[in-house]
């Protein structure tokens, strides 16, 4: 029978895995190791991640990272912007793939006049190979071949049919650059997936697990954009490599074998979440760290992600930039000794900001 597992040990064990019950005293490529990397849509997201999660993060070791070249900006799982540790890249790119393909045939296949996407991909490697090139002019040049179809759709289909890296400036701390694309392979060298098929699928189960886990298998599926994982999750249980867990609301949650479980009266301190975090976006388990309707409250018209409070380890509100600095928007009042804590960590968090700039 799976041991059961309460809402505050579900709590507690993410946040502690996400380095939010304590900053890490580690590089940024190690923390960005092991959540699995962060969602980047917003090219300054991950400096906040990593800021709630890194005691004296600098925002000049992301940017030396990227252009190093040891990390990369690119459309990965869910076709979704990722920054992510550049060999990691290089074989679950072949995997976001399937998505990615679906992506273009569902959407931006209908929006073509003529056009075979498969054409359209080809072009794109002729125009990208040895070279950067800009957002704007890789539309200009596909559309001076493709001259029946919108710029802006033949991008698209590019980037999905593509391993694409948004390169430096873009994505840096002060980087306020326009998109520029390059080859994967051209920007980081020439190398084979060190996984493929379903040994590189597994992996990102171990690798969602041990950041997020215990975790339920719609949850693993829709952070990773992938269907069809459970015989492969169960396969791995069987093969003693998973343990189960039982929900609060009775559901299977899976775990790697041997990782502890949190206690859930473990003290949790307030954090200001980066806009984007996927500990509350492209949740299935959103129910363990924030109640539906709040986060409800969070999502915007246009698709962007405001920062997100943290209180006790649950959603309490939102956070955004102003010009004054840090803006905090609760929910609800806090109790007195929460408001002392919340008004520290925004004064760390306008501290760093002008360290930064």
């Amino acid at each position: 029978m799976p041991a059961p597992i309460s809402v505050g040990q579900w709590n507690r064990t993410l946040l502690h895995r996400q380095h939010l019950l304590a900053r890490a005293d580690e590089d940024a490529i190690e923390v960005l190791d092991r959540i699995v990397g962060m969602q980047s849509q917003d090219p300054r997201a991950a400096f906040f991640g990593l800021f709630s999660r890194i005691d004296g993060f600098e925002p000049g070791e992301l940017d030396d990272l990227l252009t190093d070249r040891e990390v990369v900006r690119m459309a990965l799982l869910r076709s979704t912007i990722f920054l992510v540790d550049g060999a990691d890249a290089r074989w679950i790119r072949p995997v976001a793939q399937e998505a990615l393909d679906a992506e273009i045939r569902t959407i931006h296949r209908g929006r073509l006049s003529e056009a075979d996407p498969s054409e359209v991909i080809t072009a794109a490697v002729d125009i990208l190979a040895g070279r950067s090139v800009g957002g704007a002019e890789l539309g200009a040049t596909l559309s001076q071949r493709f001259p029946e179809e919108q710029p802006a759709t033949l991008v698209a289909v590019a980037r999905c049919g593509l391993p694409l890296v948004q390169i430096p400036p873009r994505g840096m701390w002060r980087g306020r650059g326009a998109v520029t694309y390059r080859l994967l392979d051209e920007w980081i060298g020439p190398g084979e997936p060190a996984l493929v098929g379903d040994e590189a699928r597994r992996e990102l189960i171990r690798l969602y697990l041990r950041g997020f886990g215990p975790a339920s298998v719609p949850a693993i599926q829709t952070w990773s954009g992938l269907r069809g994982l459970r015989p492969l999750v169960e396969e791995m249980e069987r093969d003693w490599e998973l343990q189960c867990h039982t929900g609060p609301d009775g559901q299977t949650l899976y775990d790697l074998d041997g990782l502890d479980l949190i206690p859930a009266d473990t003290p949790a301190p307030v954090r200001l979440i980066a806009p984007f975090d996927h500990i509350l976006v492209a949740q299935a388990d959103r129910a363990r760290i924030a109640d539906e309707k709040l986060f409800a409250r969070t999502v915007t018209p246009n698709g962007r992600s405001p920062g997100f409070v943290l209180c006790d380890g649950r959603l309490a509100g939102t956070w955004s930039l102003t010009d004054d600095g840090p803006h905090v928007d609760l929910f609800f009042e806090p109790a007195r000794s929460v408001a002392g804590e919340l008004d520290d960590e925004v004064d760390r968090l306008r501290a760093w900001l002008a360290a930064g700039d």
